[in-house]
């Protein structure tokens, strides 16, 4: 696991201020590498650079950028290929010598001999840049779910890429602030899709590439998810749980190839307890780390981590926090975050890192199976509103008083409350716009009021056009599955990880998102994962065995930490005097100073509703912006 980053002309050179520049990026990437930081000019028009975490083979002959013996390819590049050996013997039979047991040198080799057809057979994640000095060409390529992250800024002459955008600003990317992609973060708590937080930088598409030459530029896909594979139709319940059971067990045993300390997060839930179990088959003496609330037991899992663990055999480690922990690790967290980013239980996957990576390099996750499965709350609410139009009726007559009774998500009866008013707001709607809505925090309408500037926002529509290619396309419930995994998993869910386990130097990776098990999965009737009963049905059903009675049958439970109560007493002052403070609001000339009083005032009341969440993402937000120097 690596941080990569370059520059490239198409023909322009590179200049003593971009050596200085790709120096800068490189250094900001040290905490996704710390062990080796490297740059390399390979030629006049193009300079690449890598932080290294080493992995597999972990000998300095694998430093990158790695170059051929030709010298005619260059590689930088960020991820695991678990299925290298055998890309090696197929290259060894085709008479390829290798110098390293590498899969960096595996994947340059492939990549030499099929160009863009190898991605096709990559068993990972990954995030790559390879120049070819002879075409002066450059090749960027991302994996099939966005696990890595790789973001891109194009003028039409020269070409920046990093891991991250704090790299992507130390190489000179162009900081104009791009307000539809701020109104879609305020409501959503994270940026959609494959843009930025600024105009001009973008994200390049999950499982998918560019080149860069100069005859110009050529992006293409090379990955969809298989949502009709011949080879499964009209499978039985029955053998369809034994094929599950065995494509994920291979996909568990294929992440376990690791020369350093390997284990595994269990945090309690269904997912991460399955690949636990899984893991301590092939690997005994499995280390496994969880986290608490010492101060909140409404989040606290803890108890549920440590059955899994005794029934396995695992050896696990619950770390119990209190609000001083939180708080302690609020502030690192939140320096490290150089895009928008306000999923608040970040705050518990960084502290999760943090301990895990003490101990391991590498931690296995439960990570792409809710979205799989139709394992998250709005799931069940979806095929309610579908399924149950008595209720559905009931709640819309009743909505008007629903609105009055208090919400927050700090107070399990509150809670509840919250929850019925969301699901009759959302009934009332069309398909799209129910999945638009109960996919964040606030209507699109609230989302610009925040704003000052309303000219951009009339783009808001055809964004989220694009954005919502699947359930726009569809309405099949299927549609609400596969927007998941385009939008939420890549946007929300694996950016979260991705930045939290690379602020403390750990690789995380996640067995439900090989490609093998997505493609089997998504195959399969809807009535296998979700019915009025029960949600992720196949995958408990399957693995039943494998888990104690009290994790199959608890509710779903969100990794969160408490954000209304922090709000009202350590970060009040933070709240009026800095981030939200009224002088700043007005020199910025970004917010609405009057919404922005009125979202105070709701959060210090009495039903504040969903407001914590929106303070929180204007905190991450502003934070962000004296970073950038704006």
């Amino acid at each position: 696991m690596c941080g990569i980053c370059g520059i490239y002309y198409k023909k322009g050179e590179i200049s003593t201020g971009d050596s200085a520049a790709v120096k800068k990026a490189v250094e900001s990437l040290r905490q996704r590498g710390p062990e080796f930081i490297n740059i390399q000019q390979c030629g006049k028009n193009v300079a690449l650079a890598h932080a290294r975490l080493a992995i597999i083979d972990t000998s300095p002959e694998a430093n990158q950028p790695f170059e051929d013996s030709s010298g005619r390819y260059i590689i930088t590049y960020n991820g695991e290929i678990f299925n290298f050996k055998s890309i090696k013997q197929k290259l060894a039979d085709a008479g390829i010598r290798f110098k390293t047991n590498s899969d960096t040198e595996a994947l340059l080799q492939y990549f030499i001999l099929k160009k863009e057809e190898c991605l096709k057979e990559l068993q990972g994640f990954f995030a790559f840049a390879i120049y070819d000095k002879q075409e002066q060409s450059i090749f960027l390529a991302r994996d099939r779910f966005g696990v890595k992250p790789l973001y891109y800024s194009f003028s039409g002459e020269k070409l920046l890429f990093a891991s991250e955008m704090k790299a992507m600003i130390e190489l000179g990317a162009e900081k104009e602030l791009d307000k539809v992609s701020l109104t879609n973060y305020l409501h959503l708590n994270y940026i959609p899709g494959n843009y930025s937080v600024f105009q001009n930088v973008h994200k390049l598409p999950p499982g998918s590439y560019m080149k860069v030459s100069e005859k110009g530029v050529h992006k293409n896909s090379f990955y969809e998810i298989k949502t009709d594979n011949v080879d499964y139709r009209g499978l039985s319940y029955e053998n369809a749980k034994r094929i599950l059971i065995e494509k994920l067990e291979a996909a568990v045993e294929k992440r376990l190839v690791s020369d350093v300390p390997l284990g595994a997060f269990l945090s309690g839930g269904i997912d991460s307890s399955i690949i636990a179990a899984l893991a301590v088959k092939h690997k005994p003496g499995l280390k496994t780390f969880s986290i608490g609330f010492k101060d909140e037991p409404m989040f606290d899992e803890t108890a549920y981590a440590k059955m899994v663990a005794q029934k396995h055999n695992i050896d696990h480690t619950a770390i119990m926090l209190t609000h001083d922990n939180l708080l302690d690790c609020l502030y690192p967290m939140l320096d490290y975050i150089d895009e928008p980013f306000a999923d608040s239980s970040a705050v518990a996957v960084y502290i999760l890192c943090k301990e895990t990576s003490q101990q391991l390099r590498v931690a296995l996750s439960g990570d792409g199976a809710d979205e799989m499965f139709a394992g998250y709350n709005k799931h069940r609410a979806e095929y309610k509103a579908r399924k149950g139009r008595g209720i559905v009726h009931v709640l819309k007559l009743l909505s008007p008083l629903l609105g009055v009774l208090p919400q927050s998500r700090n107070n399990k009866l509150f809670n509840k409350f919250r929850q019925i008013n969301r699901f009759a707001k959302g009934a009332a709607l069309s398909h799209e716009e129910r999945y638009w809505q109960w996919a964040g925090f606030m209507n699109d309408e609230s989302a610009a009021e925040f704003l000052i500037d309303k000219t951009s926002t009339k783009n808001i529509n055809s964004r989220k056009e694009e954005i919502l290619k699947y359930v726009r396309n569809s309405q099949n419930f299927e549609a609400l599955l596969l927007q998941d995994m385009s939008m939420v998993l890549t946007g929300d869910m694996l950016t979260k990880v991705d930045m939290m386990s690379m602020a403390n130097s750990l690789e995380v990776r996640t067995p439900f998102l090989d490609h093998d098990v997505v493609d089997f999965v998504f195959s399969l009737p809807l009535h296998f994962k979700i019915d009025k009963f029960s949600r992720k049905k196949i995958l408990k059903d399957a693995f039943k065995d494998f888990l104690p009675e009290e994790i199959l049958h608890r509710p779903k439970h969100g990794f969160e930490v408490p954000l209304l109560s922090w709000f009202k007493t350590d970060l009040r002052e933070k709240i009026e005097k800095e981030w939200l403070c009224e002088d700043f609001i007005y020199e910025q000339k970004i917010f609405n100073p009057i919404v922005i009083n009125k979202l105070k005032k709701k959060l210090f009341s009495a039903n504040p509703e969903d407001t914590p969440a929106t303070v929180w993402a204007l905190a991450v937000f502003q934070n962000c912006w004296k970073k950038w120097g704006l």
